[in-house]
């Protein structure tokens, strides 16, 4: 427990069921039934989130029909990584890791609105208190709809979903031994992400490529990714600019509360009916902080990391590029040479690496054109339902502010 009367954030999360308040908007829509996974229930404790991971199917390689394991962030990160790392699946657009649980910032404001109990009437602590435990709540359930969301794609996915590696995650009941990257770990991991940017940089600039699709799909996705990541910055500014007008709405109505103790006619009717809506007022703008959190905020953000991972699949077709231009220069050199045995040999070798270079590159491009044109229809009508659903919230929201605001002038004249 922390100090003066606020409670733990840990008490904060379990004390909600937290699978039937998650909003699931985010979530991708199928009629397939053949394997379908939910995070059923989550757990918060201190450094970490326990998620209870639940699965159907029919699938014939799954040994029940029907089971929960119980996994980590580091399990999910570790499950990506095996699909990042699988050449076999280098045409195709890896689903992003859920982001790692973050509830820092939560947690600090929680702590310093204890440390200022003594400030603020009893009555702005409690309403201050309440507006922080619903932000650490609503992150809670965004962490466990991200997670989920992981695992829906990979479920829904006609080729992700039979591979060895989901199937140990999703039906393997005990602990699967992953543990988290220590300093010099993360600090390699650094330095490759660095190596891989370099190699990017350097294919983009030797390589050229042949496929007008790809080419103008690689100069799309650098300029809309980057477009997301300002339109997600601005779109986190905007709602915490409705969280703040929450905040004042709180401090006007305790603060018109306490002037109407100053009177006992009609000021204090006056005063106490004001405060009253703006206590509404603030209710209503926390609505709209967190319906433009989740539905435009969140939507831009997933797209965002999304489309780093389009831009990955097509790095690897460029890298697979170049493997297959070096190869035909290879075989070029080979045949060139003087026609004895050793020469023989040398060709037949570059004549196999062209061909398996040729065939991968083929390959890739085949199911990247298909997953690109995917992800351009996935992305569409995400984007689609969620304005139009953030549209509709954003109307409610405004007439009924509109009208508490005539029903408090009428309630006013009325005096």
């Amino acid at each position: 427990m922390l100090q003066d009367g606020i409670c733990d954030t840990t008490d904060i999360i379990n004390s909600v069921p937290t699978k039937k308040t998650i909003s699931n908007e985010s979530s991708l829509e199928h009629n397939d039934k053949a394997l379908q996974v939910d995070i059923s229930d989550a757990l918060s404790e201190k450094d970490k989130v326990k998620f209870t991971v639940h699965t159907k199917t029919t699938l014939p390689d799954f040994q029940k029909s029907e089971f929960f394991v119980v996994r980590q962030h580091e399990e999910f990160v570790w499950l990506h990584d095996r699909f990042e790392e699988n050449e076999e699946y280098a045409g195709y657009i890896i689903p992003p890791c859920p982001p790692r649980p973050d509830f820092d910032a939560s947690r600090e404001k929680l702590q310093k609105l204890g440390e200022g109990e003594g400030s603020m009437t009893r009555e702005e602590f409690m309403k201050m208190k309440q507006e922080l435990e619903a932000e650490y709540l609503a992150t809670f359930k965004k962490t466990v709809a991200m997670h989920e969301m992981f695992l829906t794609r990979l479920a829904h996915h006609p080729v992700f979903r039979n591979d060895h590696n989901l199937r140990v995650f999703l039906e393997y009941d005990q602990d699967l031994c992953v543990r988290g990257k220590n300093k010099m770990e993360m600090f390699g991991g650094l330095m490759k992400s660095f190596s891989k940017t370099k190699d990017e940089y350097y294919l983009s600039a030797t390589v050229k490529d042949v496929n007008d699709f790809f080419d103008q799909e690689m100069t799309f996705l650098t300029q809309y990714h980057h477009n997301l990541k300002e339109a997600t910055s601005r779109a986190d500014r905007q709602t915490t600019k409705h969280k703040d007008v929450a905040d004042s709405y709180i401090k006007i109505s305790t603060n018109l509360l306490q002037l109407a103790t100053t009177d006992t006619g009609k000021l204090e009717k006056l005063l106490t009916k004001i405060a009253e809506t703006f206590e509404k007022l603030r209710k209503v703008e926390g609505r709209v902080a967190s319906d433009e959190d989740l539905k435009l905020s969140d939507t831009l953000r997933y797209y965002m990391r999304d489309t780093a991972a389009a831009k990955r699949l097509l790095i690897r077709r460029l890298k697979a590029l170049h493997t297959y231009e070096t190869a035909n220069r290879a075989l070029e050199r080979a045949r060139a040479k003087n026609k004895d045995v050793h020469a023989a040999q040398e060709v037949a070798e570059a004549e196999q690496a062209q061909t398996e270079a040729c065939s991968k590159f083929e390959q890739m491009s085949d199911k990247g054109k298909e997953e690109l044109l995917d992800f351009k229809t996935r992305r569409v009508a995400a984007f689609k339902k969620n304005l139009i659903d953030l549209t509709e919230f954003e109307i409610k929201h405004a007439k009924a502010h509109a009208e508490m605001l005539k029903k408090c002038l009428s309630v006013l004249q009325s005096e």
